[in-house]
């Protein structure tokens, strides 16, 4: 019988996305490096100072684009409820983190944990549990039909570049007014709205890469003027990418 609650610290090299499914409650934080979360068809992002919460027995595809050192907390669906949702991104708080940290001290093991461990380990719950209830707003859609799919694989890959829908619809086989039909029913957002989240994620992951200057980085994710960069960013985080940067480090 393994322990009601677990933690681990781990480093992972970058990796093609693969399917992630556990009998277990998965609070999953990046402390360093980024991961990108798909499920339900929507994708996440997961920087340092974020958390994805996963309900036990939910598959989800996980890739790693670059190196990457996860905190990963497990808990027994019968010490702790179930989630608010499947699956949730959102922010770490500094009592969050700090119980992050403490609980890493117990990993898997066959004897139980002692009450000042499970102390922890339901105080953490509770905190994260609350957390989750608060999303991060900054979700991409994944698509269900083939022509969306590649549509949104496209429109990532030329984010530093000029993206032109009416190419786009060309080369996935249909007309403008198809595909942004397609946005519609399959997104709910206009294809416009999903390239501004797509450039606003890429963003997230260069901002917590490095220093690099903003300005270098709105320029890279396909923006011309930095102020319409930092009040995209704004509008979707409610940070300034230097505020959201800034949470990366405590």
């Amino acid at each position: 019988m393994t322990r009601e609650a677990y933690a681990f610290v781990r480093d992972f090299a970058a990796e093609p996305a693969r399917e992630l499914c556990v009998d277990r409650h998965y609070l999953l934080c990046a402390s360093a490096g980024v991961l990108r979360l798909e499920a339900q068809g929507q994708a996440w992002l997961l920087p340092p100072a974020r958390a994805a919460l996963i309900e036990a027995g939910r598959p989800i595809q996980v890739s790693i684009p670059s190196p990457v050192t996860t905190a990963s907390v497990l808990f027994d669906p019968g010490f702790a409820p179930a989630p608010p949702a499947p699956l949730t991104v959102f922010d770490l708080n500094p009592l969050a983190r700090a119980l992050v940290g403490e609980c890493s001290a117990w990993g898997d093991g066959e004897e139980p944990l002692p009450a000042y461990a499970r102390t922890l380990f339901a105080a953490l719950a509770a905190v994260t549990w609350r957390l989750a209830e608060q999303p991060s707003p900054v979700v991409v859609p994944a698509g269900r039909s083939p022509e969306l799919r590649r549509a949104l694989r496209l429109t990532e890959e030329r984010l530093g570049g000029q993206v032109r829908f009416e190419e786009l619809a060309a080369e996935v086989g249909l007309v403008p007014r198809s595909l942004a039909r397609r946005f519609a029913e399959e997104t709910g957002l206009t294809w416009q709205a999903v390239l501004r989240r797509m450039r606003v994620l890429r963003a997230i992951e260069e901002l917590a890469a490095g220093d690099a200057p903003i300005t270098r980085i709105a320029f890279s994710v396909g923006y011309t003027s930095l102020s319409a960069f930092n009040a995209a960013f704004l509008d979707l985080t409610g940070r300034t990418p230097t505020q959201y940067r800034a949470s990366f480090r405590p």
